[in-house]
């Protein structure tokens, strides 16, 4: 799997410029949900402030570096139950608020299919937003993105898991999504893909997918992937969310040896020092005097 040589142009979100190919950037993921697959949700303790909750994570992924941070008021875990758009932005956008004013500078995503929910969280200091739907028929959310001007993410999904070529139609529904949202006046630059790991595919489908990340570079823009503690490493290590870490880095490390541009965990420092590793192996550039400088030794 070879790092594309020309990558995408650069694209600002919110206060930073993200220079593709330069190296592999963390996002990090803030639940404010009661029923997150991977057990992070915030709403699981109702005795606690959820606001406070959310910005104290947001500074402690800030400091393990964090590049970005995705907010999102409802599950998209398999299984889970539809929440108003009312309640939606109830839970996310206060959180979206408190965490812009903590923390001016960090780009900050909100995770939504709704455009209700996407607007409010753009008003209240979101940056991007993340189409955990963006191939599906619904374009509100692209016409949003276009309005606003703020870049998106969109990412594969399927109602069924039913693929003839698992790789090839996920490259094509991806491409005809990014042509439709260009067309609707989001700028090509603006657009981030994702493949969509364990939405709409079998546990051998997303490891089909993973094998051959390598390819996504092909469609000309920045790569989103979002593996982490997804269940595809539970059913390969046979464990439980909670452990499931180290098969989360596996693919953290792949990804940037494939030339992914963004991988999106809950795991922040645990990651940042994986990406930061493999970085420095794949794409060269580590000097020993700027670890020095960080306070690194032997």
């Amino acid at each position: 799997m070879d790092v594309a040589a020309r990558p995408p142009a650069p694209l600002r979100i919110g206060r930073r410029t993200f220079e593709w190919g330069t190296r592999t950037y963390v996002m990090g993921i803030i639940n404010v949900t009661p029923d997150s697959f991977s057990g992070d949700g915030l709403l699981g303790d109702t005795a606690g402030d959820p606001i406070a909750a959310a910005v104290l994570q947001a500074r402690r992924m800030a400091a393990e570096g964090a590049d970005l941070l995705d907010i999102g008021g409802a599950s998209s875990r398999p299984g889970h139950a539809p929440v108003p758009a009312e309640e939606e932005a109830r839970r996310a956008v206060p959180v979206v608020r408190a965490v812009r004013e903590a923390l001016p500078e960090m780009p900050l995503s909100i995770d939504t299919t709704s455009a209700v929910v996407a607007e409010q969280a753009l008003d209240a200091g979101a940056d991007l937003l993340n189409d955990i739907w963006g191939v599906g028929p619904d374009d509100a959310l692209a016409r949003l993105a276009a309005e606003r001007g703020v870049p998106m993410v969109v990412m594969h999904n399927r109602a069924e898991p039913r693929y003839t070529s698992v790789v090839g139609e996920v490259l094509a529904d991806l491409a005809r999504a990014a042509e439709r949202a260009i067309h609707i006046g989001v700028p090509a630059e603006s657009l981030i893909l994702d493949p969509g790991i364990g939405f709409g595919k079998t546990a051998e489908h997303n490891l089909a997918v993973l094998r051959d990340l390598g390819v996504l570079a092909s469609l000309g823009r920045p790569v989103l992937l979002g593996t982490s503690r997804k269940s595809t490493i539970g059913k390969v290590l046979d464990l439980p969310a909670h452990e499931r870490l180290e098969g989360t880095l596996a693919t953290t490390a792949l990804a940037v040896a494939a030339g992914v541009d963004i991988v999106r965990v809950h795991d922040v420092a645990a990651n940042v020092r994986a990406a930061r590793m493999s970085d420095a192996i794949v794409r060269g550039g580590w000097s020993e005097t700027e670890t020095q400088a960080r306070g690194g030794g032997e």
